[in-house]
């Protein structure tokens, strides 16, 4: 078993220790934060270091770590703390349920997290720090760059490229050889046709509240 450090005390760090502690081959040890954002000494019965100390009490040489934070900033603060811990000496982790759906040519990245039930198919690419949530498919020959966050049931069809740092929501659906450009957020349920520039913003149109109450409705 290799010994696993998690960088994050919210509740993606608390799933991040779930999955490596019952579907890795890495055992966490302990959790990492700036100092001034720890709440607890403590969590789920690990102890929670300041990052600037973690070298001197964990060592790089017997520790990896995983940065389990969100997409704030558009994924930017993970890619900052990615950067950190490789600055000082840490190998970074990647995490793909055993509950995947993937294929022997599949190449993935550093702190890179797939979740359960994504379908990634032949001929895919997934650079570092990519975040899969549950449920999304990727089709062939699909390329994601570094520093993305796919939320789940997103599907990707074959021969699309993400750029980096780009967020997709849930159930968005992106049609095939396009291209996405960098630091694109794509909205929960949104429907991509053709390729998008850096930095598009999309929105879906959001459900309409019907004028009566659920009372009234005589087939249902």
């Amino acid at each position: 078993m290799k010994n696993l450090i998690i960088f994050g005390n919210g509740q993606v760090a608390e799933l991040v220790y779930y999955m490596f502690n019952h579907d890795s081959d890495y055992r966490p040890v302990a959790f990492t934060v700036d100092e001034e954002y720890i709440k607890e000494e403590q969590l789920l019965g690990l102890p929670v270091i300041p990052f600037d100390k973690i070298v001197e009490t964990l060592s790089p040489e017997n520790h990896n770590i995983f940065v389990a934070t969100s997409f704030t900033g558009v994924n930017k603060l993970r890619a900052q703390k990615v950067a950190a811990c490789k600055e000082k000496g840490y190998k970074l982790a990647t995490y793909v349920s055993s509950k995947a759906t993937t294929f022997p040519d599949l190449t993935v990245g550093e702190n890179c997290l797939i979740l359960e039930d994504n379908t990634i198919q032949p001929f895919v690419t997934i650079a570092d720090n990519v975040f899969l949530w549950s449920g999304n498919h990727i089709g062939h020959h699909t390329s994601i760059e570094n520093h993305c966050f796919i939320a789940s049931h997103v599907v990707i069809s074959g021969s699309v490229h993400i750029g980096s740092h780009t967020f997709i929501g849930v159930n968005a659906t992106l049609r095939d050889n396009i291209k996405i450009g960098k630091y694109n957020v794509i909205g929960a349920g949104c429907v991509i046709l053709k390729d998008t520039d850096d930095e598009n913003v999309f929105v879906a149109s959001p459900a309409k509240l019907a004028n009566i109450p659920s009372s009234r409705l005589k087939r249902i």
